[in-house]
């Protein structure tokens, strides 16, 4: 007899990373102790999110090529342009308004400057290249492979620093882009490596959420659940019109700008990571976490409507997806 677990878990937007993130952070809120309880490799799991997400950013770089088209390069590097540039003119705004730490208390409780610069920063992937390949062309499609060097923590801490907040050693910020540099010139230099590492990325992403969460409060993801909403409003708001104008600029319908709108999945990695990488960050990551999650979770559920709406207000007769999509 087969259960349908994996299919079950897709139906949820961002299912393979919302739904371990959720089991952790029931199983860290009620059975706090089972880490410790059961130790060695169970214990690990727990635990193991920076060296599970180190392994999971040199298979991301290894499925970038180098030898992007012209289109590809000019359309990627535009949304990619844009969505980074958003994010380093919010980032010096909240900022200068509430510095590294969260907010304490209101209706704004946990918001701080890393929860908005991470949700802005980095792209769905799977999400907009599923959405490309029905509404759009192959070569948009191929224009994520410029938007990947959105992945990870590196543009988060750069943004963090631009916008006057506590800065990183240059060992740090080499080390946080240091994997996804290996992959990189790995999967250039060999295909079959490139096939090879770029298979375990979706693997990964369960088993690093599940750490994530389990460092997590339930009762702090009770308050932040319309904070979370908003953000992720914001986020396909802020980021969705620009995009759409700087597609059009560049002779596109729009239709992929709207598609980039997005919070990635990997981004509720992001907090964890620069609070280790700082400690000055920590008390905001925690909650952090939390919206940037949420903000996954609502961008999943919105950008596909309006990408659908934009196609049919602003672009072409939509085509059939060509194969299948990897999933973020």
């Amino acid at each position: 007899m087969q259960v349908p677990i994996k299919r079950a878990i897709e139906r949820v937007p961002g299912g393979m990373m919302v739904v371990p993130l959720a089991v952790g952070a029931l199983i860290a809120t009620f059975l706090p102790d089972t880490p410790k309880f059961f130790g060695s490799f169970t214990g690990a799991l727990f635990s193991g999110a920076l060296t599970i997400l180190a392994v999971f950013y040199v298979c991301m770089g290894a499925s970038i090529d180098f030898k992007a088209t012209p289109y590809i390069l000019k359309k990627g590097g535009t949304l990619f342009g844009t969505k980074v540039g958003i994010a380093i003119i919010l980032g010096v705004i909240f900022g200068q308004i509430l510095g590294e730490a969260p907010v304490e208390a209101g209706i704004f409780a946990g918001l701080s400057t890393l929860a908005i610069v991470a949700s802005m920063n980095d792209t769905n992937g799977g999400l907009y290249m599923a959405l490309m390949g029905q509404y759009g062309e192959p070569r948009d499609v191929g224009a994520y492979t410029v938007m990947t060097l959105e992945s990870g923590p590196f543009l988060t801490m750069v943004t963090l620093g631009v916008a006057g907040l506590s800065a990183f050693p240059w060992p740090t910020l080499v080390g946080s882009i240091l994997p996804l540099i290996v992959g990189m010139i790995l999967g250039n230099l060999d295909r079959d490596m490139r096939d090879f590492l770029s298979r375990a990325i979706p693997v990964m992403i369960p088993f690093f959420a599940f750490a994530l969460g389990s460092g997590l409060d339930l009762a702090k993801v009770w308050q932040a659940g319309l904070l979370g909403l908003g953000l992720g409003v914001a986020v396909v708001v802020v980021t969705g019109i620009p995009l759409f104008l700087a597609d059009r600029a560049i002779g596109g319908s729009g239709v992929a700008g709207v598609a980039a709108a997005s919070t990635a999945g990997n981004a509720a990695a992001v907090p964890a990571i620069v609070a280790a990488a700082n400690p000055v960050y920590a008390p905001a990551a925690a909650h952090a976490t939390i919206l940037v999650a949420a903000a996954v979770i609502v961008t999943t559920v919105l950008v596909p409507l309006l990408t659908a709406w934009t196609a049919r207000r602003f672009g072409p007769t939509p085509q059939p997806v060509q194969g299948p999509v990897p999933a973020e």
